[in-house]
């Protein structure tokens, strides 16, 4: 024994090294068959799977110019990351961007921009930017709702996010005076520290469903009762990133607490079907949406991602001959989001934003409802510049997602389906999400909301108007094709936007359904 522990010390460094990587060699060559590269190229076939494995960080950080990666660029998520910690966020020396290339935004300014007086809203608060319309007030609901902020977190659920990823958000919206979509996986501890909420729930119905999995009324009764901050109801019937397809929660996912707030069971798979149960036909579901109206008092709405026409027309039909129907739509783009799909799904089943809801929108604006509906765009809108094109189109209000979570920490990774993220957001990991502060995190997001609204204030009065719901489509040119010619929005897509009421935004601030931090200040 003392003889073989004498010639193992007597190794030096490199003999062990040598030794491993003939063990490797070994394994590589006569013990796996998995991988044909490690075999025919034993030790030194590791590498590609190492570059392979290290390559989106290797380009992310290294190899890709400003503005050449996808879904957001390293331009878009720096002047996200700035405004969020309210550092500069401006840039010198002009433009780096393409300014010819398609779908590129120019924004036509007046020659003498809007002038804003000493007693004016944004004089006082130059962040202050609410909707123009009151969510439920065409069709008389109990409880109406205007959004203090036109930017807000989009459906992302507590189980998707993490536990501080939604408190802070929550919080965060609460300091910004916005509003924060659950997403599907129901109304957590964490989406209740102060924020307005609008709860969403889809084909699963967690947190509002019976021991069946079907939906439950008396559940959702119950919910906004107890909980005075859900200021409307969203429907899912599909998302941008995966239209038209359900998804399993696997078991080994469900701890206590998600099962507590779905309402489902520990450790057991649940299917979120493709279709709802509550309703099968276009008639159920406004027949449904009444009915939730009715008994909660709230707004109710319905979300999607846009293509096929033909039940949208008979949603409209319905709508004109009953007078009633969903509060408000929110479109998201089939561009895809935070939700994880097939690369089938997220690159090619519904229409990217633009075209989805140009489309949407002239449907129910032929029908003469655009006035009565407040539109709501989801999909890469949270930019300034991309905002004023989507109000000019006819929108309401956006809600972020992906700029959400890029505020409070996110870097792209890209692995959000794989609960490893790096940055604590997008995972269930006790350690990786131990790395978000709360209190840090909710004041860069709220700080974000405020830069954007800022930025788009200042961007509206230089087009000569004092809210974005006043900026036409003439206002916007967009390039169109290869040969450098841009058109503005209404020749792009063929429509005139329906002029939204405006009065002046002393009057949006005077309203009695203003939320936010005002929502008790005009009762």
């Amino acid at each position: 024994m003392n003889t073989f522990l004498d010639f193992i010390s007597n190794i030096s460094w490199w003999m062990w090294m040598l030794i491993i990587l003939a063990l490797v060699a070994i394994r590589d060559i006569f013990l796996q068959r998995k991988h044909t590269i490690s075999h025919n190229f034993p030790v030194i076939g590791h590498f590609r799977y190492i570059l392979e494995r290290i390559g989106p960080e290797l380009r992310q950080y290294l190899v890709a110019n400003n503005r050449e990666e996808l879904p957001f660029n390293r331009i878009e998520r720096g002047w996200i990351y700035a405004s969020a910690k309210k550092e500069n966020n401006y840039e010198g020396f002009g433009t780096d961007r393409d300014i010819y290339s398609h779908h590129h935004i120019f924004i036509n300014n007046a020659m003498m921009p809007y002038k804003i007086e000493k007693d004016h809203p944004n004089a006082v608060d130059k962040t202050f930017l609410p909707c123009a319309k009151v969510i439920g007030a065409y069709n008389k609901r109990k409880k109406p709702f205007r959004p203090a902020s036109v930017i807000n977190v989009s459906a992302m659920s507590f189980g998707s996010l993490s536990a501080k990823a939604v408190e802070s958000l929550n919080k965060g919206v609460h300091i910004a005076g916005a509003y924060h979509n659950t997403g599907e996986g129901g109304l957590s501890p964490y989406h209740c520290n102060g924020g307005d909420v609008m709860f969403h729930f889809g084909t699963g119905y967690f947190g509002v469903r019976d021991s069946d999995g079907n939906f439950s009324m008396e559940k959702l009764v119950q919910l906004v009762n107890d909980n005075p901050h859900v200021k409307a109801i969203e429907i899912k019937l599909s998302q941008g990133a995966k239209p038209g397809k359900g998804g399993v929660l696997p078991g080994a996912k469900i701890t206590e607490e998600i099962a507590r707030i779905r309402h489902v069971e520990v450790g057991k798979d649940v299917l979120s079907p493709p279709n709802h149960s509550a309703f099968s036909n276009v008639p159920e579901m406004v027949d449904f949406i009444e009915a939730i109206a009715e008994a909660t008092g709230l707004p109710v709405g319905i979300k999607a991602a846009i293509g096929k026409l033909d039940q949208w027309e008979e949603l409209a039909d319905i709508m004109k001959t009953k007078g009633h129907g969903p509060d408000f739509i929110t479109v998201d783009g089939g561009e895809g989001g935070t939700g994880a799909a097939p690369p089938s799904f997220a690159d090619h089943v519904s229409l990217p934003w633009v075209y989805g809801f140009s489309d949407l929108y002239k449907l129910f604006q032929r029908k003469g409802l655009s006035e009565r509906i407040v539109f709501i765009g989801s999909g890469k809108l949270g930019f300034p510049a991309k905002a004023a094109m989507a109000f000019a189109m006819g929108v309401d209000c956006i809600n972020v997602a992906r700029e959400a979570m890029m505020s409070i920490g996110c870097i792209q990774a890209q692995i959000c389906h794989t609960n490893h993220c790096p940055s604590g957001v997008a995972t269930q990991s006790k350690w990786l999400q131990s790395g978000i502060d709360v209190t840090l995190k909710s004041h860069r997001l709220a700080q974000y909301f405020k830069t954007f609204r800022k930025e788009f204030i200042e961007i509206t009065h230089s087009a000569g108007y004092e809210h974005p719901c006043q900026f036409k489509m003439s206002d916007i040119d967009v390039n169109v094709d290869d040969h450098n010619l841009s058109k503005e929005l209404d020749l792009t897509y063929h429509y005139e936007k329906t002029p939204v009421p405006f009065k002046s935004m002393q009057d949006l601030k005077d309203c009695i359904y203003l939320g936010g931090q005002y929502k008790n200040q005009n009762t």
